[in-house]
Order: structure tokens, then C-alpha cells, then sequence
């Protein structure tokens, strides 16, 4: 559905600039749009790159196993219906520890295995558990220490202080970490009431 929006929302611009004699705009846009997205990608691959190597030597110093053993106790209690040492929890825990560092393409293959696992706990069921709502939506609002996609747009865009995006970014992703599980949690109680 959203490729079909696409195509017409571009065949739509395009017979409007032609009937509007701006093709001439069109061409120059489309031109300067992609060498400009080719440059973003660039610089989100160099940040990307420094990132990925930090969490690599985290990884292999045990710092990851360490902070994941501190959220652990949370995480539990958050997703009580997870065994402990079930795989899940692990990829879940590397999912959120990845996205708070502002790795999300880093995380986004963990939170897909994680939400496998989840799925085999589940007994295989196409429906959505309570533990697969609740970690799509802590993922969705993910609480973020370092923003890095944003401090490399902000690089790219020559900003004078590109980290000046670190507090609002903590205070809005907390926010919406804790309305997200609270929306969750609500909804939960709320239907495990109706069933009574």
C-alpha cells in the first residue's frame, strides 16, 4: 500500500510540473536531492562505523553482558512471562542497550530475533503475546542516551554544537518510554478485565 502512495504521489508531481511548465525544477530537485543524500549517507556511515566499532569493544570487554545483567532485574519484571535465561531476554536486552546508544540499525536485528523468540514462546500463534506488545512498544519509543543519527545529520548540516541534542533527546525518549509502557500496561489490565 505505502509503494502504491508513492508512485502516485510522484506521477502526481511530475503531470502537475509538466502542466505547470517546472519540470525544469523537478529535474534540478531531483538532481540535488540525491547528491544530498548521498552525502548524509556518507557521514551516517563514518558515525555509523565509530559506533559499531565502540560496541564491538564493549562487546568483547564484557561491558554489554554488564550492562544488560544491570537492566536484567527491570527487564524481568517488565516482561514477567519471559523465562530468564530464555534466548529472548538476551536478544531483547542487546535490542534496547543498542537503541539507547542510538544504534538502531544495530538493533534492529536483534529485536527481530528477539520478536522470533518471542513468537516460539508463544506456541507459534500468528497473534500477538503480551510480551511481544510490550517490547514493540518499549522498542517504538526506545529510550535513548546518545542520539546518534541526529548528532550526525546535525554534523552534516555543520551545526556549531551537534550534541547540544543529548538532554531534550534523554528527557523526550524517557518520557515516551514511560508512557509507552504505562499505554501498554493499561491496556493490558483493561482486557485481562473485560475477560473476567
Amino acid at each position: 500500500m505505502v509503494n502504491i502512495i508513492w508512485v502516485a504521489m510522484t506521477i502526481i508531481g511530475i503531470l502537475f510540473a509538466m502542466i505547470n511548465g517546472t519540470m525544469d525544477k523537478v529535474n534540478e530537485a531531483i538532481f540535488t536531492g540525491a547528491k544530498e543524500a548521498v552525502t548524509i549517507c556518507i557521514g551516517f556511515i563514518s558515525i555509523l562505523v565509530f559506533w559499531l566499532g565502540l560496541m564491538r569493544i564493549a562487546q568483547e570487554a564484557g561491558l554489554l553482558e554488564k550492562l544488560a545483567s544491570l537492566f536484567k532485574p527491570v527487564v524481568r519484571r517488565v516482561f514477567p512471562e519471559v523465562p530468564p535465561d530464555h534466548p529472548a531476554m538476551g536478544y531483547m536486552l542487546s535490542n534496547m542497550i543498542a537503541n539507547m546508544f542510538g544504534l538502531g540499525n544495530a538493533a534492529t536485528p536483534m529485536g527481530i530475533k528477539a520478536m522470533e523468540q518471542l513468537r516460539e514462546l508463544n506456541g507459534g500463534k500468528i497473534e500477538a503475546s503480551r510480551s511481544m506488545i510490550t517490547f514493540l512498544a518499549i522498542n517504538t519509543s526506545s529510550l535513548t542516551l546518545i542520539p546518534t543519527t541526529v548528532i550526525a545529520i546535525r554534523m552534516n548540516y555543520g551545526s556549531a554544537s551537534p550534541t547540544e541534542i543529548v538532554g531534550p533527546t534523554l528527557v523526550a525518549t524517557l518520557c515516551s518510554t514511560i508512557a509507552a509502557i504505562t499505554i501498554d500496561r493499561l491496556f493490558y489490565y483493561r482486557r485481562m478485565a473485560k475477560r473476567r
